[in-house]
Order: structure tokens, then C-alpha cells, then sequence
């Protein structure tokens, strides 16, 4: 009984120990510079776990971790931006549940990488944009595609970014954000009767991992000056863009 609790069966132990690793030092990643590990992980799970688990796994992973550098920085979150976006991803997630078939990997990873790099290197987007009707409707758009891509982490930070906060509150800010697309998430999987209930042992390592990776990086993010942090973030996100674009070349 007690084994079936701090191991998974159906996996290797090199394989769980790789995981749990994973997600303490994608969370380390994200606490430092804002964004990033959640990519990471979802590349390494990707590589190890079953293919219709690895979104479902990842969620409840991603939602753990956000969750903890939520609550890290909890008095430095920006409210009237979570206020908008919730209902946003709720609708988002509803919206998605009700989809069958995912959208073209190629014309996704595109379009999410156009934006990446508009928001990071071209003129500031209108306030219309970044208003209540903008934030709601960027939380349904990235909590539907995130049902189908897993990590739509850069493009939440990329639109989080234009409200040119400091590094503590554009970190706390996205990771509220994230805890609350992950979470919805999570419920859509578990509605449409995909079960994780036999990955907790798994799914508990790994978020106590990425709690551990989180408290390190806040104190290394303590000593990051907002100007560098701004770059940094700003590098990080092109670099991701980058990424996408390869994966959409790849898939032609």
C-alpha cells in the first residue's frame, strides 16, 4: 500500500525520478524568468508518457506549480486583470470540450509565435487590446488552445507582458493566470471521463518538486533588476516563438 503511493507501476523508476527532477527545475526556470518551464516540461513528458495522458498529466503538474508561485507572490498579483480573464478561460474551456478535432498543429504554432514576437519586439498593442473585452477574450482563446497544445504559456505571458508591470507582479500575475486555465482544464479532462486518478503518486512528487524549484527561484528572481528582467523575459519568449515556428516547419 504504501509503495503504490510513492511509486507508479506502469512507469520505470529512472523514468519517474527523471519527471520529478523535471519539474522542479522547470518550475526553478519559470520562478527566475517568468516563463519557459512550462514548455520544457511538457517536451520532456511528451518524450515518456502515454500520448493521450501527456496534456491531462501535464495540466494537473502545471497547476500545481502556478498554484505555488501564486501564492508566493499572492500581494503582488494584478486582481483587475485575473478578474477578466477567469470568466474568459471558463467559457474557453467549455468552448474546447465541445471540439473533437484539433486545429492544424502547423497553422497554431504560427499564429501563436506572430504574436509572441509582436508582443516582444513590435509596437504596444491598443488599449483596446489590453481592456476588460481584450483580457476576456484572451482567456478563452488560450484556454481553448491550451486543450490542444498543452503549454500555451507563452502566449499568456506574451499578452501579460504588455501591461508593463514589474517582474514580481508580471510573475505572480501569470502564474494566477495559469493556475486558473490549468484548472478549468483539468475539469475538462476529468468530464470527458479521462481518468488520472491512477497517476497521483506521480502527479504529487513532481508538484512537491516544482513547489521546492519555485521557492529557489523567487530567491534568485530577488536579485534580477526589473530592467534586465524585462529583456531576459522578453529573449526567452522569442526564443520559445522560435520554437513553435520550427515545430510548424516540421510539420509540413
Amino acid at each position: 500500500m504504501l509503495s503504490s503511493w510513492f511509486f507508479v507501476d506502469t512507469i520505470p523508476t529512472d523514468i519517474f525520478v527523471l519527471l520529478i527532477l523535471s519539474a522542479g527545475f522547470t518550475s526553478f526556470f519559470t520562478a527566475c524568468f517568468g516563463i519557459g518551464g512550462g514548455v520544457m516540461l511538457l517536451g520532456v513528458m511528451a518524450q515518456v508518457l502515454p500520448p493521450q495522458l501527456i496534456i491531462p498529466l501535464h495540466g494537473v503538474v502545471q497547476l500545481g506549480a502556478n498554484a505555488g508561485r501564486a501564492v508566493v507572490g499572492w500581494q503582488d498579483i494584478q486582481w483587475r486583470f485575473i478578474y477578466t480573464f477567469l470568466p474568459g478561460a471558463v467559457l474557453g474551456a467549455l468552448l474546447g470540450s465541445l471540439v473533437l478535432v484539433a486545429l492544424p498543429p502547423s497553422i497554431m504554432y504560427l499564429t501563436i509565435a506572430a504574436f509572441i514576437l509582436y508582443s516582444c519586439w513590435g509596437p504596444k498593442l491598443p488599449k483596446i487590446v489590453l481592456g476588460t473585452l481584450g483580457t476576456l477574450v484572451a482567456g478563452a482563446i488560450t484556454t481553448f488552445i491550451s486543450l490542444f497544445a498543452g503549454a500555451t504559456g507563452p502566449l499568456v505571458a506574451a499578452f501579460i507582458k504588455q501591461l508593463e508591470v514589474d517582474r514580481f507582479r508580471t510573475v505572480a500575475t501569470f502564474a494566477m493566470a495559469m493556475s486558473l486555465q490549468h484548472g478549468v482544464k483539468v475539469a475538462v479532462f476529468e468530464g470527458m471521463g479521462i481518468s488520472i486518478a491512477d497517476w497521483w503518486p506521480l502527479l504529487f512528487w513532481m508538484i512537491l518538486s516544482g513547489a521546492l524549484g519555485t521557492w529557489i527561484g523567487f530567491k534568485m528572481l530577488k536579485r534580477v533588476a526589473d530592467r534586465y528582467f524585462q529583456t531576459i523575459f522578453s529573449v526567452v519568449l522569442s526564443l520559445l516563438a522560435l520554437r513553435l515556428i520550427w515545430q510548424a516547419i516540421n510539420q509540413w
